[in-house]
């Protein structure tokens, strides 16, 4: 007998001696069976799900789907942290954020380094006080981007709160200013935990970019200053109307005799002038008026109506332009990366 047909044999003899064991009803073939587990006590397979979140299907989806529209994480992460605290919806958001910003501090390692000179200018202003901040990424497709949006306004606030809670008495203006390790270390907010530093690292974990918090300037005036503001480009914030966001921007005291009803229009129209000549000094309305390679603000050539100077235009209006700040998104990115 050949050794195939021999097998052959075998497989259809061999289960007829031991009747019942290993054989499907109806068949002679024997089929796979682990017969040292059925010794065992049977284990459901979702019996390491602590809590009682999974015991209705309809209340853990709802929870599942809760958690993903108020935290933006993937369903896998979501699914995770539910289990992990056994369905308490708060400890699970507060779980996934603790996660999210070690991931994030662990990307921020690994990027450390790679060039961020895209991003965006923040300006907000709240009464009589006035700030700029620029937070940088390595691509303007993230700078798009409304968790990256959202990250410049928390800076935005955290710079606002800081410049509120200084209790200085004002009989002029005051202009301050924080470079990225004191952004950094600024309070989040009121209604989030932690620091700058803490949702920068959670923005680099979600959006996988090098990012920075590279400065901000904040004014504050008393009665009698007007602060001028224009952004370039502008968009504003989706849920905070009075954040406007950009590439290029610029905040100008003013100091005037009287309030005056187009106020806000002058602003609008000496902030264009500072992004679009860049003066480095405000100057004097005696100085000889200058081409385009001047430098002082109101020696300057008028950007809307270079037949006059800055100062021409101004001093009809009523106001004295004392001091200014301009942002642009990216300057300087060489010196501030050796820094």
């Amino acid at each position: 007998m050949s050794l195939l047909r021999a097998l052959s044999v075998c497989l259809v003899v061999r289960p007829r001696r031991c009747p019942g064991r290993g054989l499907r009803p109806g068949t002679d073939l024997p089929f796979l069976q682990a017969e040292p587990l059925l010794l065992r006590s049977p284990q459901p397979w979702h019996s390491f799900h602590a809590g009682s979140w999974l015991s209705s299907s309809a209340s853990s989806k709802e929870l599942l789907m809760k958690l993903r529209r108020k935290t933006g994480y993937s369903f896998v992460n979501c699914k995770k942290a539910l289990e992990t605290c056994g369905g308490d919806l708060k400890q699970a958001e507060s779980w996934l954020h603790k996660q999210a910003q070690k991931e994030g501090w662990s990307k921020a390692a690994k990027l450390h380094g790679r060039k961020t000179k895209e991003g965006l200018i923040g300006l907000l202003q709240e009464g009589n006080t006035s700030v700029l901040v620029e937070v940088n990424c390595e691509t303007d497709f993230v700078s798009r981007n409304l968790r990256f949006q959202q990250l410049v306004q928390q800076v935005a606030l955290g710079t606002m709160l800081h410049c509120q809670s200084l209790k200085d008495q004002l009989s002029t203006y005051s202009k301050g200013f924080l470079n990225s390790s004191e952004l950094s270390e600024l309070p989040a907010g009121p209604e989030t935990e932690g620091f700058l530093k803490d949702q920068l690292a959670l923005a680099i974990g979600k959006l996988g970019e090098n990012m920075s918090l590279k400065r901000a300037a904040w004014v504050k005036v008393p009665a009698g200053f007007y602060v001028g503001s224009y952004v370039h480009g502008a968009m504003h914030s989706p849920s905070l109307h009075n954040l406007v966001l950009g590439k290029y921007g610029a905040l100008v005291i003013c100091e005037m005799s009287e309030r005056r009803a187009n106020l806000e229009d002058l602003g609008r129209r000496l902030g264009q002038h500072v992004v679009g000549m860049a003066p480095l000094s405000v100057g004097s309305l005696d100085d000889e008026p200058g081409g385009e390679a001047e430098t002082k603000m109101l020696s300057q050539p008028y950007l809307l109506d270079p037949s006059i100077t800055l100062g021409q235009y101004v001093e009809p209006q009523g106001v004295s332009v004392v001091d200014f700040v301009r942002f642009e998104c990216g300057e300087g990115g060489e010196a501030a990366e050796a820094e």
